[in-house]
């Protein structure tokens, strides 16, 4: 996977955190970096984490999808993008009042921002990809857009959360396309005696 993508397909991943980390500034009453930087570290941990978890499982049974598996990374990039779509667009109900900082929400908004990424490292291990670059980048930038999401909803409250929400799902639909185009208008390699 080339850097663009990489890049594209981290900020799709990150879109989730993002909204939440806007709507946990929302909720903190006295900002301190420290703050910002836990919930960051908890999103970008287990934004990375969870490929490898996914491209650990589908290393286990690649030989059994391996036909089909533009397909599969299509399906799964173009469902979790836009069910992000689809509920961005949903109306919201009254949100009880949540602390953001507290290590057992922390790990539940954690483990829901980023079970997208767990379907994309399943994707890695069937299209045969290296892991690293994407593991590296989904990390990184998920903690720097977290650590910003907390500061700016603590500044600016939720104004623009959801069309994050829907720029991150029409990223992901992009990605999958585009692989299965690839693979699709793939040109053999027909070598000569």
């Amino acid at each position: 996977m080339d850097a663009a993508t990489t890049i594209l397909l981290s900020l799709g991943l990150a879109a989730d955190a993002f909204a939440v980390a806007v709507s946990s500034g929302l909720a903190i009453k006295h900002m301190k970096v420290n703050k910002a930087l836990k919930i960051a570290l908890f999103f970008g941990g287990f934004q990375a984490l969870m490929p490898v978890i996914g491209w650990l499982i589908g290393l286990s049974f690649s030989f059994l999808i391996t036909p089909i598996d533009h397909w599969i990374a299509f399906g799964l990039l173009s469902f979790i993008g836009g069910r992000m779509i689809y509920e961005s667009l949903q109306s919201e109900e009254c949100e009880k009042k949540f602390n953001p900082l507290d290590t057992g929400t922390l790990i539940t908004l954690s483990v829901a921002t980023s079970i997208d990424a767990l379907a994309v490292g399943l994707g890695f291990a069937v299209l045969k990809d290296s892991i690293a670059p994407a593991v590296t980048a989904i990390g990184f930038i998920t903690f720097f857009l977290a650590f910003a999401g907390v500061l700016i909803g603590h500044k600016c409250g939720n104004l623009f959360a959801n069309k994050i929400e829907i720029l991150g799902g029409a990223i992901l639909i992009f990605i999958g396309s585009r692989i299965l185009f690839m693979h699709l208008t793939e040109v053999p390699l027909v070598i000569g005696s």
